[in-house]
């Protein structure tokens, strides 16, 4: 099995705190469809004929494509690559996008999973984010989304940020478990460099992020996600009993994906490959039949480590039998680097399985740089 990324590279306007690669002027929208699908041609041997069982569109905003344009898309992949009866196909959607003739469009596609960007249900949050929708949109789209019979929905949520308090952050929480959306994913406020936000914030025109506010706010989320019913699998995903991601579940599993698009990402289990992040340049060069990527051979310590830090982060952990698949002896010199974790009740071990604990889920990242090879 395997999974297909597309890259929509088109928004509306800029969030302030986003570091993606898009453009806001959609003049290009045409060509860069064109030269999706030929670079979909171009790459139909990069999986090795494996199954695909996601397909995921991703951005910028994907949610700007008219059905028909999906598709399109959406007919190259079938034409060059076997696609599983039941696989999950998810577009990203912003709020504001999501019009009762939109959703009649996209019913006449195979998108089955929204991915709605919501990240507050409070308008001058939404405002200080720089984000198109306004929270009644945001509230509404879902209920229209659901009503046109698209249950497997995921939102997004921000938190760690200087407007929200303890009280809008209930209630964001709140609000998700009343429209009765089975996943949820949620993002402490991160500032990117060469963002608005980082540019506000080196200028003193807004204050830093708070880690103590950021912390106290994930305790508080996966305390109410757990009494909702609702597992923790990956750091930042909580779903319902059968509703994980199955796309990003298998990025998380060292799953073979390709990405199409400029500034996607191609993983086949010995190397990675990313397009270039510029629209022009891209479709140029997927015109001349040329795919515009970089690519990196991974050694065994990248191997190791990319293991480390994806599995740690879910609910399934950090398999020591398959540390040692990738080198032998791996195990015994991660354990060695565990010791100080394992004193700090940060991780635990159950047989030969390690995962974070509770407290440890605070220090994800850091606890895996520490067992890097």
């Amino acid at each position: 099995m395997a999974g297909i990324y597309i890259h929509i590279p088109f928004c509306k306007q800029a969030c302030h705190y986003c570091d993606f690669h898009f453009s806001t002027s959609l003049t290009y929208k045409a060509e860069l469809l064109r030269a999706l699908m030929q670079e979909i041609r171009l790459q139909k041997n990069f999986l090795s004929g494996e199954t695909i069982e996601t397909i995921y569109f991703g951005g910028g905003t994907p949610s700007l494509l008219e059905g028909e344009e999906v598709n399109l898309i959406i007919n190259t992949i079938t034409e060059l690559h076997t696609v599983a009866s039941d696989a999950e196909i998810t577009l990203e959607a912003n709020p504001d996008d999501l019009s009762p003739q939109k959703l009649k469009e996209l019913k006449q596609t195979p998108v089955n999973r929204f991915s709605i960007g919501i990240q507050s249900f409070f308008d001058d949050d939404l405002t200080w984010m720089n984000r198109v929708h306004r929270s009644a949109e945001a509230e509404n789209c879902v209920k229209r989304a659901q009503d046109a019979g698209f249950e497997n929905i995921t939102v997004d949520l921000i938190y760690g940020y200087p407007l929200l308090t303890e009280q809008k952050w209930i209630y964001n929480l709140d609000k998700v478990f009343e429209l009765q959306i089975p996943h949820v994913s949620a993002y402490s406020m991160t500032v990117e460099p060469r963002t608005a936000l980082a540019s506000f914030i080196k200028n003193k025109k807004q204050a830093p992020m708070n880690d103590e506010q950021s912390s106290e706010q994930f305790i508080k989320l996966m305390g109410a996600m757990q009494d909702h019913g609702f597992e923790h699998y990956e750091i930042s995903n909580f779903s319902l009993p059968g509703h994980y991601s199955r796309h990003n579940t298998n990025y998380w599993k060292g799953v073979k994906y390709l990405g199409i698009g400029p500034s996607a990402h191609s993983y086949d289990g010995e190397k990675r490959q990313w397009n270039i992040a510029n629209n022009a340049k891209y479709i140029q060069s997927i015109n001349k039949k040329d795919i515009p990527a970089e690519i990196e051979i991974l050694t065994e310590d990248n191997r190791l480590n990319e293991y480390i830090m994806t599995s740690l982060r879910t609910q399934w952990g950090l398999d020591l039998i398959r540390l040692n698949n990738i080198a032998k002896g791996a195990s015994d010199q991660l354990l060695k680097e565990a010791v100080e974790f394992f004193d700090k009740e940060w991780i635990l071990q159950k047989d030969q399985i390690i995962y974070l604990t509770q407290n440890g889920k605070l220090y994800a990242d850091h606890i895996a740089s520490g067992l890097f090879f």
